[in-house]
């Protein structure tokens, strides 16, 4: 029994990991594109599930009509974050674009508190509801269909950035910007794209987190545990960002499961410290990033 209680928490945990996957994927593209530390990667998430709230629940809206709004709407607004705070920013110190994400996420929270109060809400449910198991172990449903979601969608990009003319425009972006000028790339327009990229992910995994917990205007410290993944998987690093997202899911289920909840966040960050001690940049980054 005890084997399958393990396994059982370890399928627990790489349902997390597979949603800090794809936020932390919204967070290396935007960093690989433009070099920007996105802090309000957990509020884009918050931002994409309430606005499937406001599609779905407030507008009534069919659930496959108000996902695809929400995610349509989740891009724009990545776009419009890049070309109306982000741009103007570009050769100002890493500080000061850095505190612009900070000030964005203090904004996308007040936002949320006038619409919708800071009281928290039940998505409308759309996942199967019957339980899943797996010889003896039970996986509750939101959990297994979010992680298969989650996969899948980590594959897609994957595949877009290796052959999707813009996935390769955003590669070569991120080696080389002067290159990627040379060559008659739009860099502008590529930032754009990087970042309404990011805010479709983070919808996504704003949607399945919201759907299994719930939303309100705390959400965005989700986030936390999404930056300790791309920092210990390393800040540039797409592999990084898949290892080390099904990593700390599995690290905070087991603790959560042996040692006691109050015990997630304990170990999430020990693993932190470790990881910077030992590899300051990443198990997959690079060497030369810059850190804050």
């Amino acid at each position: 029994m005890d084997g399958w209680f393990f396994f059982e928490v370890s399928l627990a945990g790489l349902g997390a990991g597979g949603l800090y996957v794809l936020a932390a994927l919204a967070f290396v593209i935007v960093y690989k594109a433009t070099r920007v530390v996105n802090i309000a990667i957990g509020e884009f998430l918050m931002m994409g599930a309430y606005l499937f709230y406001a599609f779905a629940a407030d507008w009534q809206w069919p659930i496959w009509a108000a996902i695809a709004a929400a995610l349509l709407a989740s891009g724009l607004l990545g776009a419009a974050v890049e070309r109306l705070a982000i741009r103007p920013m570009l050769g100002e110190s890493p500080i000061s674009v850095f505190m612009v994400t900070v000030g964005l996420a203090s904004i996308a929270v007040g936002v949320v508190e006038l619409v919708w109060t800071a009281d928290q809400r039940r998505l409308p449910e759309f996942f199967p509801r019957a339980p899943v198991m797996l010889g003896e172990a039970f996986v509750a449903s939101k959990v297994f269909y979010g992680f298969w979601v989650a996969v899948g969608l980590s594959l897609a990009v994957l595949a877009l950035f290796r052959f999707w003319r813009g996935g390769v425009a955003l590669r070569a972006t991120a080696s080389d910007q002067g290159a990627a000028y040379a060559m008659g790339i739009n860099v502008p327009r590529v930032f754009s794209l990087a970042w309404a990229a990011a805010g479709v992910l983070a919808a996504v995994a704003g949607i399945v987190v919201g759907s299994i917990g719930g939303i309100s205007s705390s959400m965005g410290t989700f986030g936390l545990s999404v930056l300790v993944v791309v920092i210990v998987g390393g800040l540039d690093s797409v592999a990084g960002a898949l290892v080390a997202g099904f990593l700390i899911g599995l690290l905070e289920a087991w603790a959560g499961a042996y040692l006691g909840g109050e015990y997630k966040l304990l170990a999430t960050f020990v693993v932190l410290v470790a990881a910077l001690m030992i590899r300051p940049y990443g198990l997959f980054g690079t060497r030369d990033i810059e850190r804050l």
